[in-house]
């Protein structure tokens, strides 16, 4: 494999977001102004990448708001971005309060929307006192919803993302020969994706070895990975803000026939959900194609999670894959499929793709042969 040119991602198109935004908030939301309070959905709409901001969407214009950090960066973003925006540097609390309020009131938006699932109870009696003259309505996943259809330019660097991750684990599985420790081996991961271009991890990665391995979400030890155990390595990475996720499990020698059984069958499973990854197909129908599998082998009860999930800005974001979920997949959707066995004493198995949804079934975005003996 070869770690991609993360200096050809093709330019985003983030100024067409708001309009979308405001079609949405027309549709399906009863307000007359949006306040934006989560950080992916103000990245999402705005291109800006700092840690502090909000953004307060009416239907005539945007007010951007963010401290004295940020005065030259979101200046630059937003301009970059292509988005209209009235950028507005406050020092304290109480600043902030008179530029939102003041736009409120010149928008005459008397219902603000809040996004219900990124506001604090303590946040919300905050903006009570600051909008007096409104009233807070809660919304549910409006940017989310813009989200979840990812868009060419997303697709291209969560597809990079996942290319980095390829390459750094192919670079690094003869590493495992050496019985390095989790903990190392998880180092080892986080610096070659580093090295590669990417600007972080999605999330902590997962290096459980041995009985380790029964534990879904373990975190890595100093235990020494030996031969003939089973490996669990969950892992991914940031590439321009967009996240990877995979999983593969390996042996460093022939394991017990057990374990092996545990990695067949979880193979098998593993790739009928990506098989039944298609628009049209509900994420629950996805569900039930790999636990099947698992159900009959005997092991129903040892897979005791969902199967997957979205990814993109956020690690974890909709359509959840499980069996509970009420989406069906559509063109633009990218998901996990991840199913996996857990044995107490004995260790686990999951295997882990990346998919993104289109016209004519899916495409897996992690390409990391499936090998379980090294």
């Amino acid at each position: 494999m070869t770690a991609p040119d993360l200096t050809r991602l093709p330019p985003m198109r983030t100024g067409a977001r708001i309009g979308r935004l405001r079609d949405a908030m027309e549709s399906t939301t009863d307000v007359d102004a949006l306040l934006v309070t989560r950080m992916p959905n103000i990245r999402y709409l705005t291109g800006f990448t700092g840690s502090a901001g909000v953004v307060l969407v009416t239907r005539d214009e945007v007010v951007f708001v963010t401290d004295g950090r940020y005065r030259t960066q979101a200046a630059e973003q937003l301009d970059a971005a292509g988005v209209d925006a009235r950028v507005a540097i406050t020092a304290t609390g109480s600043n902030q309060r008179e530029i939102l309020a003041g736009a409120l009131a010149e928008a005459g938006a008397p219902r603000l929307g809040l996004e219900a699932h990124g506001v604090t109870w303590a946040q919300q009696r905050t903006f009570a006192e600051w909008f007096p003259g409104s009233e807070l309505v809660p919304t549910e996943h409006v940017v989310e919803g813009l989200r979840i259809i990812k868009e060419p330019e997303e697709i291209a660097r969560i597809r990079a993302a996942c290319a980095v991750a390829d390459d750094a684990l192919a670079e690094l599985l003869p590493l495992l020969a050496e019985r390095p420790t989790e903990q190392e081996f998880a180092i080892a991961l986080e610096r070659a994706m580093r090295d590669r271009g990417a600007s972080g991890n999605s999330f902590d990665p997962i290096v459980a070895a041995g009985p380790n391995g029964a534990k879904p979400h373990a975190r890595p030890s100093t235990r020494p990975i030996e031969r003939g155990e089973l490996v669990v390595i969950d892992f991914g990475c940031i590439v321009d803000g967009y996240c990877s996720d995979m999983t593969r499990t390996v042996s460093v020698g022939e394991p017990t026939s057990e374990a092996r059984h545990m990695w067949d069958v979880v193979v098998e499973s593993q790739q009928l959900g990506r098989d039944a990854v298609r628009e049209g197909v509900t994420a629950a129908a996805v569900d039930e194609a790999c636990r099947e599998v698992i159900v009959a082998a005997g092991w129903g009860e040892a897979f005791a999670h969902g199967t997957g999930h979205g990814v993109g800005l956020e690690i974890h974001e909709d359509p959840r894959v499980a069996a509970t979920s009420s989406a069906t997949l559509a063109v633009g959707h990218v998901v996990t499929v991840e199913p996996g066995v857990y044995l107490p004493g004995i260790g686990g198995v999951r295997i882990e793709d990346t998919l993104v949804v289109t016209d004519s079934g899916s495409d897996p975005l992690t390409l990391a042969p499936k090998v379980l003996v090294l």
